[in-house]
């Protein structure tokens, strides 16, 4: 019997919590109604059992100013507030206005960007720095006249580094751009301030964060107007038809709730066993470099790049022994377009790892990774 691979890919997916999965439980067969069908008194009740799961976020989450938009996950979310706000910025204005985004995005903001540039508006996608960081410099320089939209996400999916969202907005709101921010990555793992500042639209995932996959978070500013992607019954404040799962909600409910209650404590394992990871690696092997901000980077992220070797080959002997990545979960095995946008040639970024901490690491996962990632540097060199 092959024993268990350790798991260090907790960006990619994160397991349901126990109580997150009893949450559930009566939403399945019990309380199962259509939370859409006010016709009935079980309709109404599973109705009530929505609105309550999404007053509880507006809680967690300190929201006054925005809407809660439950979607299928964070590439709808997405989805929904780029291409739903530049077609109603078109639809208002006639006019194919200039949008902002960065390199290193998810390809769930890139390619509906790329939507957009077919249609007919302008994106302008900038290059940050070897660090993976923009600058207010950099960012200000490439505002136009016409600029009404900036997507950024806060936090990267493979390098993990903080981008300074604050500052960020803050220039939007003196130019009157709206700002989105893919944050799927970042609920639970930063410090938590009032989300109606960081920015106009907010995307969250609810299988980031120890929930339920199938289920996402769009929030917006309550006067900002989108064009619906899909239509039928008008649920979610009209912009996102079809019924919706309750269950997952409620989970999804119940792992934000988790997340806000225990993230001091939660921060605090994840920068031990990360860094503690970073100082074995370093210290037991030669040319391997990290890629990205240390200082400004989530606490379970680390990404590097092994020089001189075999990317496909280390992963392949990696495969059995350790479940990790090379970038993004969506990458469909292709060398990080992260990683070449900073700079790493396709080689490098095929040899490079993206390991992640999560809930359920422990010292003796990251004492055997160290020593099953060392030896395969080791042999393959």
């Amino acid at each position: 019997m092959l024993s268990t691979p350790i798991l260090l890919d907790y960006q990619s997916s994160t397991p349901c919590l126990e109580d997150v999965v009893d949450s559930m439980k009566p939403f399945w067969s019990e309380i199962f109604s259509n939370p859409s069908s006010k016709s009935n008194l079980a309709g109404i009740n599973a109705s009530a059992v929505l609105e309550v799961s999404r007053e509880k976020i507006q809680e967690y989450l300190f929201l006054q100013k925005k809407k809660v938009i439950f979607t299928s996950g964070a590439t709808e979310s997405n989805n929904l507030a780029l291409l739903g706000f530049a077609r109603n910025y078109y639809k208002e204005t006639e006019n194919y206005g200039h949008i902002i985004t960065l390199k290193t995005e998810h390809k769930a903001v890139l390619e509906p960007l790329d939507q957009l540039r077919k249609e007919g508006f302008n994106v302008t996608e900038i290059l940050p720095g070897k660090d993976g960081l923009i600058s207010e410099e950099k960012f200000i320089s490439c505002i136009r006249d016409d600029t009404f939209l900036v997507s950024i996400m806060m936090a990267n999916n493979e390098i993990g580094v903080i981008q300074p969202l604050k500052e960020i907005s803050a220039i939007c709101r003196s130019r009157g751009i709206i700002l989105h921010s893919d944050y799927a990555q970042c609920l639970g793992f930063l410090k938590l301030d009032s989300l109606d500042s960081v920015a106009n639209m907010l995307t969250i995932s609810s299988h980031k964060i120890y929930g339920p996959k199938g289920v996402g978070l769009l929030l917006i500013d309550k006067d900002i107007e989108l064009q619906p992607l899909i239509l039928g019954g008008g649920q979610e404040f009209g912009l996102r038809s079809g019924t919706l799962p309750l269950p997952l909600i409620v989970g999804f409910t119940k792992a934000i709730e988790i997340a806000i209650f225990n993230q001091k404590k939660n921060i605090e394992k994840f920068l031990f066993h990360r860094d503690k990871l970073l100082k074995g690696l370093l210290f037991n092997n030669s040319g391997v470099e990290i890629n990205g901000s240390m200082k400004k980077r989530l606490p379970h992220n680390l990404n590097l790049t092994v020089l001189d070797i075999n990317g496909s080959k280390f992963h392949k002997s990696l495969k059995s022994k350790i479940i990790c990545s090379s970038g993004s979960a969506c990458s469909n095995g292709q060398p990080s377009h992260v990683l070449q946008a900073l700079g790493r040639t396709y080689k490098e970024a095929e040899a490079s790892l993206r390991l992640s901490i999560g809930l359920m690491t422990t010292t003796e996962d990251v004492e055997k990774s160290i020593q099953i990632i060392t030896d395969t540097i080791k042999s393959l060199r």
